[in-house]
């Protein structure tokens, strides 16, 4: 089934379960998916990476501070 996504947030939801219904090997017992977690995080330095510089403050803090990790970190929060 195919829909339309029409948020970031609703973005990173989509990626976060694709990636783990295509590879559920890739998931611990424990839920957890490092794997999955990695290819995400890339994904995210991706975006970052494509998006126009606003300031000069994100320089150097690395996707971990950066506005589409606390995005992606918000939407996950909420599946």
């Amino acid at each position: 089934m195919r829909h339309e996504i029409h948020t970031y947030s609703a973005l990173l939801r989509q990626i976060h379960n694709d990636l783990r219904v295509q590879h559920p090997e890739w998931i611990q017992p424990n839920g957890e998916s490092p794997l999955c977690d990695s290819y995400e995080a890339r994904l995210m330095k991706l975006l970052d990476a494509s998006r126009p510089m606003e300031s000069n403050e994100n320089i150097g803090k690395g996707a971990k501070n950066s506005e589409t990790a606390r995005h992606f970190e918000f939407a996950k929060a909420s599946l």
